[in-house]
């Protein structure tokens, strides 16, 4: 391939992650609530359930040649009326994730396929 006609398609929207679901004293980590670039009401929030994310990050030491790591999850409802999405991942995300972005797939639903997006 030579070079690139015409701009370059982006298969994910961006999000911020805010935090864990929580209570006024009680916090699951199992739950984290995700907030979309766009998404401002709760019937946007709609089109998104199911959809897969990518939390991508790096760590300090390599595997499989790389220190890209990504944890999967997936959109699973809404938490509010603002459009706040609550996630369900893999492995629960760490703490140090809050406010970090977060990549929701809008059309891949695989994960096999979305991986080769994220190393091209």
């Amino acid at each position: 391939m030579k070079g690139r006609q015409g701009q370059r398609v982006r298969l994910y929207v961006r999000g911020t992650i805010l935090g864990y679901k929580r209570s006024k004293s009680n916090q699951y980590e199992n739950t984290s609530l995700l907030q979309i670039e766009g998404v401002n009401t709760k019937e946007e929030v709609g089109w998104y359930a199911g959809k897969r994310i990518a939390y991508v990050y790096k760590a300090k030491t390599k595997s499989n040649d790389s220190t890209i790591r990504c944890i999967w999850g997936k959109v699973t409802r809404p938490h509010g009326n603002s459009g706040v999405v609550r996630a369900k991942f893999r492995s629960n995300l760490p703490p140090t994730s809050m406010g970090k972005k977060v990549r929701v797939f809008i059309i891949l639903q695989t994960r096999r396929v979305v991986f080769t997006v994220l190393v091209y």
